[in-house]
């Protein structure tokens, strides 16, 4: 017997591309984890049905626990490229061996398949064009250093 009857499994469609560029990162000791706050510079988001400017201001609040395991909170502001805005916000979690840290820590882009790196952008817009983003749950693969992240983000079907 199994405890839930599902007979399903999720299908990824691509959904789209995003690139952020950040300010120097500001790193700090508090008493539940190193903080690491990033503020957006610039950042672009490309996709099959839309396309546009991530806007200066939003950021990345990260806590790196005592566990190894960074705790990502994203919120961001989209601008279409037909006019339209778009809050972004995500969450997920992000872990490195200590060869991929100390590369993190020189600045370098570590790729996702040099770590586990996801998370789970969420859309809220009430511009007719892109309300279909509402209701879209997302899963992202992302790569990070510490000036820029790049997320390629899949719709879960």
């Amino acid at each position: 017997m199994t405890l839930v009857d599902i007979e399903a499994t999720p299908a990824l469609e691509h959904l789209l591309d995003i690139r952020i560029e950040f300010e120097a990162v500001q790193i700090f000791d508090t008493p539940v984890g190193r903080r690491l706050t990033y503020v957006v510079r610039r950042g672009r988001c490309e996709g099959p049905r839309i396309a546009g400017d991530i806007l200066p201001g939003g950021g990345d609040w990260i806590v790196y626990g005592t566990d190894s395991v960074a705790r990502l909170d994203v919120r961001v502001t989209l601008r279409t490229d037909d006019g339209a805005y778009v809050h972004v916000s995500s969450t997920g979690r992000v872990q490195m061996d200590d060869a991929a840290a100390a590369r993190f820590a020189a600045g370098e882009l570590i790729r996702h398949d040099q770590m586990a790196a996801h998370s789970s952008p969420h859309f809220d817009t009430d511009d007719e064009r892109y309300r279909w983003l509402n209701a879209v749950h997302t899963v992202a693969i992302n790569q990070v250093s510490l000036t820029e992240v790049h997320y390629r983000v899949f719709a879960v079907r």
